[in-house]
């Protein structure tokens, strides 16, 4: 123990060792000790000379150390030591600490040497696997080295790391298991390691997300207070870039999960804005980054409208634009808030109207727009300030037609309100302002006002401006012209030129509009043929821009400068090739490539700001075209032309066809469905006609069946069986059934015609009574003597008609009470004799019947005569019987209504006609024989001697 002593500060005698021979023992006694404790020592001697003694401990004590994190795993104690050790060699924070005065050369040797020892360690990737499972154990002494020491080999080698952690099992949710530690430190340093393992490893990005990350760290921003807490939520938030920034798929699965609803209680900052402390201000200035890494530009199209349709619905846009029209917010978050709003509403129609309503807290309240194009076009304002509004501003107008409309119409005459200050009245401050910058913003901003919109091109060429008193006005589009012509500054020159060319860009009108100035082509002309310095080379270019625009676009409209002439004059002043040259100098120029990244602007300095993103791609477009339209001879123009008439042509057939196929598809289609409709009724019909088929056999063989039955009755009528009441006299009970319903359906209809000639007889004797009466002021001649002779033959005509049908129904009562009894009797006796009497009887019957509706039928025709002579005596009548013309005109109704009901009865008695020959065709089927009238008659007499008979016997 006295060496021990010794190394630790202990006094001894003799020379002191060296700090390597200290090592090297140290190191023999960790190897060879076989006790626990001396082990423990020597590996804590280890640690308090790592530090001092980097190089030798690393390179002498590191396999000792690894040989102790995989033997002595049951004392936790000695590999905290060992832990802690290692750490020290491989991390060079403490050496950066320690060395602070020394160069860059010492410090970029300590940190190889830190690298050296990161690569030694990680040489055999079992190590790695070995302090994941060392992660497992919950003892403090041995969870916090290891997790300090796992992120400092991260920082060192992070890809190598991060590659044996991403194959080594279950390593990625050992680690996530920090973030659920009960003890701040561990799970603080926890997020730390998080940080430098999801360090562009998409994968191991996707596999922290998919273990629930983003649940855990919004809930530890949210415990710690979200902006107003420390740098535990900064740590949260930094997490949170990385696994978001430029992963789509991890994008996709924070908006799907609902996150960026929880997003929104982060922006809710009071009225009291006094004393942002600088934590919360980088705070919120990494949750802003956070909002736009979602919608960020280069994000995919689908994804970026989908997360700003979230933010609006969750009131997350509404938020912002709260803290953009705040009073007391720091300038860097100001900004900041305005690049976050610009792309949360940027391309999405929602979002930007919802911008365009947004208003200022002054008074009168005005427009958030206005508020920040006065930031924008003022000198006094930061720099990347203004770069922001600019930038929302454009956002604002992306692919927002509308938007472009409403800013265009501020400056048109007759929408022009001179009691309040418009966005078109400081863009056009802006523009002709002695301010180089906002000369340049403001062009920018009217650029994008008619990016890609025809309508709003021309309607700014309405714009007139009044440039002095006593000088008549002129239009805008000669403003810039004169602006551009008296030489300013360069970044003046560059954003008029570049909303010159946005503005003539696809608008022959326009383009019409500036030749028709007699200045601008020579002008145009002339600064294209100078040589001029290096600065005036880009200005060059973007005149040589816009004449070759003029070119592409001319209509030919004005005859002194058509599109051969323009390159005539080309050709005579500049020459093609130096024409060209000029315009190849835009896309060469080194801003011209940085501008064109990304559509925000941002600059070092304002005299960088020459390019716009949108204009680079309009040049990108337009510069090979224009070279091509220079170098064309008019024949080939004219080839051109007539190709193009041609192919506009072809086009037009094709559309013709299209529309053809379209509509021949779309019939095909429709006689698709109807025969899929019409197989399915024919599939039902056969099924149909399949059930009918089997419902015909099964009636024709219940048929047979009853035929078969029916001969064997017939055969057994000699000696017919007692008590069998089945049939009677061949007639089923069935058949009696029908007729008795038959009959009794007759006698309803009697009774129904009994009522109707009743009610005929009460008005017959209401007009006698009525014509009996003498009319005040008529004679009684002898038309009325006859008339009413008339009326009383009619009536006793109509009782006898009466009188005849009570007969009839009470002929039909007996009938039915002896059709009942003579089928109870043969029923009860089996005598097929008294059957066949009873079937010839209700013949009889039913024939008399007929004749009685026979004669019925003449009184009804007789009936009908009559009421002919009535209308007959009633048209030669004079006018003054007016009131029995009156009453003829009742009984002509009330007879019509009586023909027709009789004309029922002729129906329904020829239906009974029809009906009787049908049961007698049936008793045919059935074998009985069906006398005539005659021989009824016969056995009728003859039935009555036989009665009379009995009744003397009696």
């Amino acid at each position: 123990m006295n060496f021990f002593r010794g190394v630790m500060g202990g006094q001894a005698a003799g020379p002191q060792p060296s700090g390597a021979d200290t090592i090297q023992k140290l190191c023999d006694r960790v190897a060879s000790s076989t006790l626990l404790e001396d082990r423990r020592d020597a590996v804590r001697a280890l640690k308090s000379l790592s530090k001092k003694y980097r190089m030798e401990v690393g390179v002498q004590a590191m396999d000792h150390l690894i040989n102790i994190l995989q033997t002595d795993r049951s004392d936790s104690e000695i590999l905290g030591y060992a832990l802690d050790t290692l750490y020290n060699i491989i991390c060079n924070d403490e050496e950066e600490e320690q060395d602070e005065s020394e160069d860059e050369a010492s410090q970029k040797q300590a940190d190889d040497l830190g690298a050296k020892f990161t690569e030694a360690f990680i040489q055999n990737g079992e190590h790695i696997t070995l302090l994941l499972t060392l992660l497992e154990e919950f003892d403090f002494h041995v969870r916090w080295p290891g997790v300090k020491l796992l992120t400092a080999l991260l920082k060192s080698q992070c890809v190598q790391v991060q590659s044996v952690i991403l194959v080594s099992p279950m390593g990625v949710s050992r680690l996530m298991d920090l973030l659920a530690d009960s003890r701040e430190v561990i799970r603080n340093d926890g997020l730390l390691l998080l940080q430098q393992l999801t360090k562009g490893n998409a994968a191991i990005q996707k596999i922290v997300a998919f273990e629930n990350a983003f649940e855990r760290l919004l809930d530890i921003i949210t415990e710690e207070g979200s902006s107003d807490g420390g740098i535990v939520v900064e740590d949260c938030l930094l997490l949170l870039l990385n696994l978001l920034k430029n992963n789509s798929s991890n994008q996709n699965f924070f908006k799907e999960g609902s996150f960026i609803q929880r997003m929104r209680p982060w922006f809710e900052v009071g009225d009291d804005n006094s004393g942002w402390s600088a934590q919360k201000v980088t705070n919120l200035h990494l949750m802003l980054q956070l909002v736009r890494v979602m919608v960020s530009p280069v994000n995919s199209p689908g994804a970026t409208a989908s997360c700003q349709k979230s933010m609006f619905q969750c009131g997350l846009l509404q938020q912002l634009c709260t803290i953009l029209m705040a009073t007391g917010v720091p300038a860097d978050i100001l900004t900041e808030t305005i690049n976050t709003v610009s792309e949360v509403i940027r391309g999405s129609q929602v979002n930007q109207d919802y911008f365009a309503s947004v208003n200022a807290p002054s008074n009168p309240p005005r427009p958030a727009i206005v508020v920040l194009l006065l930031s924008m076009v003022s000198e006094k304002q930061p720099f990347v300030l203004r770069c922001a509004v600019l930038y929302c501003f454009q956002c604002f107008l992306y692919k927002n037609q509308k938007g472009q409309g409403e800013i265009v119409a501020t400056l048109l005459p007759s929408t022009i309100d001179t009691n309040s200050v418009s966005a078109g009245q400081l863009l056009c401050g802006g523009l002709f302002s002695v301010d180089s910058l906002s000369n340049w913003c403001a062009a920018v901003a009217l650029a994008h006002a008619l990016q890609d919109n025809l309508i709003q091109k021309e309607q700014l060429l309405r714009v007139q401006l009044a440039t002095s008193l006593g000088k008549p006005p002129v239009s805008l589009l000669q403003q810039c012209t004169n602006i551009l012509s008296q030489g300013s500054k360069v970044q003046t020159r560059v954003g008029l030129l570049m909303l010159l060319c946005t503005w003539i860009n696809n608008c022959p009108i326009a383009v019409t509009h500036f030749l028709h100035n007699q200045e601008n082509v020579p002008f145009l002309t002339a600064q294209i043929s100078e040589n001029l310095g290096e600065d005036e080379r880009l200005v060059q270019g973007l005149c040589a821009l816009l004449l070759g625009i003029c070119i592409y676009y001319n209509d030919n409209s004005l005859e002194n400068y058509t599109k051969e002439k323009l390159k005539q004059l080309i050709e005579k002043r500049i020459g093609k090739e130096n024409f060209v040259e000029k315009l190849s100098f835009i896309t060469k120029h080194e801003l011209y490539s940085r501008a064109g990244q990304k559509p925000q602007p941002v600059f070092l300095s304002p005299e960088q700001m020459l390019f716009d993103h949108e204009f680079t791609k309009l040049v990108k477009e337009l510069e090979g075209v224009i070279t091509k339209a220079v170098h064309k001879s008019s024949e080939e123009e004219k080839k051109e032309e007539e190709v193009k008439k041609t192919l506009e042509q072809h086009d037009n057939i094709v559309t013709q066809y299209k529309e053809l196929i379209r509509e021949q598809d779309a019939k095909i289609q429709e006689m698709k469905e109807q025969v899929a409709t019409i197989t399915t009724q024919n599939e039902e019909m056969q099924t149909t006609v399949a059930q009918q088929l089997s419902q015909i056999q099964q009636h024709k063989d219940q048929y047979n069946i009853l035929k078969l039955k029916l001969g064997k009755d017939n055969q057994s009528q000699a000696n017919p069986p007692q008590g069998d009441g089945s049939h009677v006299n061949g007639i089923q009970m069935e058949e009696v059934s029908q007729l008795r319903e038959e009959i009794e359906e007759l006698r309803n209809q009697h009774a129904l015609l009994q009522t109707q000639l009743s009610d005929k007889e009460v008005l017959i004797e209401t007009l006698r009574s009525e014509g009996s009466e003498p009319v005040e002021g008529a004679p009684a001649g002898p038309d009325n003597t006859e008339l009413l002779k008339e009326l009383e033959l009619l009536r006793s005509q109509v009782q006898t008609q009466t009188a005849e049908i009570s007969q009839l129904k009470t002929e039909n009562q007996d009938l039915l009470k002896r059709v009942e009894t003579g089928s109870i009797d043969a029923a009860s006796s089996g005598d097929a004799s008294v059957d066949a009497s009873n079937v010839a009887e209700l013949e009889s019957r039913l024939a008399a019947q007929t004749s009685e509706m026979e004669r019925l039928k003449e009184e009804v025709r007789g009936l009908t005569q009559g009421r002919a002579q009535l209308e007959h005596q009633e048209a030669s009548a004079t006018s003054s019987v007016a009131i029995l013309e009156t009453e003829k005109t009742k009984l002509q109704t009330a007879l019509q209504e009586s023909k027709k009901e009789q004309d029922d009865l002729l129906m329904l008695l020829a239906d009974q006609d029809q009906k009787i020959l049908n049961l007698k065709q049936r008793l045919k089927d059935l074998g009985q024989t069906v006398e005539d009238e005659d021989d009824l008659d016969t056995m009728r007499d003859q039935t009555d001697e036989d009665e009379e008979e009995d009744e003397d016997e009696d």
